[in-house]
């Protein structure tokens, strides 16, 4: 028998310039007294934790600041913050200001402070133990300073797992925040690579997400399997339709001009409703692909992010694969796949075909600054039997593909994308 039920979730949402400013009154509205800001050192400089921090504490509650997220987050830096958390709490509640990173750090600092054990008990298998959590969590308000992610919205916290040099995460219900506070003013200062990977992030969680396995094409599941990731369904469709369109006239803009607040705005809208729609469908073959690659970096550090370490951003990972990985997938939803290409570029004339939606991504990759490939990040030939085994290990992300997925497939995938034009 096959499915005939689909689940949708979602956090309270206030979006809007000035939104940030008002998070005092939200925290008091959950009974919070006591709470935790989770942020970055890049995202503190901006100054914006700061004042949030204050207007928060304006309002009678008392707030401790851990400005120690690490930008792609890694065992090691989530088990210092998670040390820090315990240590500082309780706390009622959270607040994460900043990307992915300090987001995906708050939702770990937050289930470890409401439950026992250690990461590792909670890291998805085969790499972790795969344990749900025993305990509920406290509130967390996520204000997302970056445009891509879609962390504000999803039950998923990333992170790196560094012995095993694989990127690898947390699912469960319970680690989606409470209330998603967007506002467009934060992300302003956003550099220009930045706005592109975290971008081209939103752009594969729509795409995924539409291009997804049905839901109803699933074998039935009973009540206690269901899993956040449920297939594409009719509500993430729309979701995930409207977030292409946004992304179709403003997301060139955003990249040349960081100062337009209108094309900012509607990259926030984007950034939420394509995190609307992949939080419950799921994300496939470019995430899986995603994860090796940012893993096993070896010394590629791209402009914008901190220079310290070497780095490959996720919204970049995802991004290099997705042309190779949206063609292997085209016959399996020709239909779906050719809508999408047209949302993205209303203005194509090219004729129907296989290339039609990995050419538009090309297209926008290109002119938005994202590296011409694998090879272009570090990668090369010899490096494929690795790559294509750090993405075997996510068998959560390949189940939601419209197609199964083989090592040779990806093999072709990776090939196909060590340059794209």
């Amino acid at each position: 028998m096959t499915e005939t039920v689909f689940t949708y979730g979602a956090p309270g949402l206030k979006f809007g310039t000035g939104a940030s400013a008002e998070i005092g009154h939200d925290l008091g509205q959950l009974d919070a007294r006591r709470v935790l800001l989770v942020t970055d050192p890049g995202v503190a400089a901006t100054g914006h934790p700061a004042r949030i921090a204050e207007q928060i504490a304006a309002t009678g509650i008392e707030v401790v600041v851990f400005e120690d997220a690490h930008v792609e987050p890694t065992d090691e830096s989530l088990a210092g913050a998670v040390e820090f958390g315990r240590s500082e709490g309780p706390f009622d509640a959270y607040v994460a200001v900043g990307g992915g990173s300090a987001i995906d750090t708050a939702k770990a600092v937050n289930l470890l402070g409401t439950n026992e054990g250690e990461l590792m008990d909670y890291i998805n298998a085969p790499v972790g133990r795969a344990l749900a959590p025993t305990h509920p969590l406290k509130p967390l308000i996520a204000v997302p300073t970056t445009t891509g992610t879609g962390s504000e919205s999803t039950t998923i916290c990333v992170l790196d797992v560094l012995s095993l040099k694989v990127k690898t995460g947390i699912s469960h219900p319970r680690l989606r925040p409470t209330m998603a506070v967007i506002d467009p003013a934060l992300t302003v200062t956003q550099p220009a690579m930045v706005t592109a990977a975290a971008g081209m992030d939103i752009l594969c969680h729509a795409l995924e997400s539409y291009t997804a396995k049905w839901y109803a094409d699933f074998p039935a599941k009973q009540a206690a399997e269901r899993v956040p990731y449920c297939g594409a369904n009719p509500i993430a469709d729309m979701w995930s339709e409207k977030a292409m369109s946004l992304l179709a006239g403003s997301f060139r803009a955003a990249v040349r001009d960081g100062g337009d607040l209108a094309a900012r705005e509607e990259m926030a809208l984007a950034a939420t409703f394509a995190g609307m729609g992949f939080g419950n469908a799921g994300v496939h073959i470019p995430h899986a692909c995603a994860y090796p690659i940012a893993g096993r970096v070896r010394d590629y550090r791209p402009d914008g992010y901190p220079q310290d370490e070497p780095i490959v951003p996720h919204g970049m990972a995802v991004s290099l694969t997705a042309p190779e990985a949206f063609r292997l997938t085209f016959e399996a939803a020709p239909q779906r796949h050719l809508r999408a290409a047209r949302l993205l570029d209303p203005t194509s004339s090219a004729a129907d075909s296989p290339a039609l939606l990995p050419d538009v991504l090309s297209a926008l990759m290109r002119d938005i600054g994202i590296p011409n490939g694998l090879a272009e990040v570090g990668y090369g030939e010899g490096d494929v039997d690795d790559l294509v085994d750090g993405a075997l290990k996510q068998q959560r992300l390949l189940a939601t593909a419209p197609r199964e997925v083989t090592g040779d497939d990806l093999a072709s995938v990776f090939r196909g994308s060590l340059e794209h034009w």
